[in-house]
C-alpha cells in the first residue's frame, strides 16, 4: 500500500470521494432527519433555507426528492473537480489538492455546524445563529 507521500492520483481521488461522501452524509442525510425533527419541534417557519421551508410544507416525498436532487448535483460537481485534479499538471497538482482538501474540510465543518444547530433547535427550541 502506498504511503501518503507516494499516493497515486487514483488513490488520492478515491480518498477525496470518501471525504465527499462523509460531507454529503452530514449535509444531506443527517440534515434532512434533524431538519424534520426541528420543524416538528418549532415549526417550519423557523427554517432558514426558503427552498427547504417550502418543501417542509409539502408531502415527505417532495422533501426527499429535493435532497436527492442536491446529492446528484453535488456528485456531479465533485466528479468535475476530481477529474480536473487528475488532469492538472504535476507541478500544480499538490496545490490544487490542498485547495480540494480545504474545501472538503470546510464542507465537513459546515455539516457538523448545521447538525449542531439543528440539535440545538430540537433540544432548546432556538437556533445557534
Amino acid at each position: 500500500m502506498p504511503t501518503e507521500r507516494h499516493a497515486t492520483i487514483a488513490d488520492r481521488v478515491e480518498e477525496y470521494w470518501a471525504w465527499a461522501a462523509g460531507a454529503l452524509f452530514l449535509l444531506v442525510t443527517v440534515d434532512l432527519l434533524t431538519t424534520m425533527y426541528a420543524a416538528a419541534a418549532v415549526g417550519r417557519a423557523a427554517e432558514a433555507n426558503p427552498l427547504v421551508r417550502w418543501a417542509l410544507g409539502h408531502p415527505l416525498p417532495v422533501l426527499v426528492a429535493l435532497n436527492l436532487a442536491a446529492v446528484v448535483l453535488a456528485a456531479v460537481v465533485f466528479h468535475g473537480v476530481f477529474e480536473t485534479y487528475r488532469v492538472t499538471s504535476p507541478r500544480v497538482r499538490p496545490y490544487y489538492g490542498l485547495v480540494i482538501e480545504t474545501w472538503l474540510g470546510l464542507l465537513l465543518a459546515a455539516g457538523l455546524a448545521i447538525y449542531a444547530n439543528n440539535l440545538t433547535v430540537i433540544v432548546l427550541g432556538a437556533s445557534l445563529l
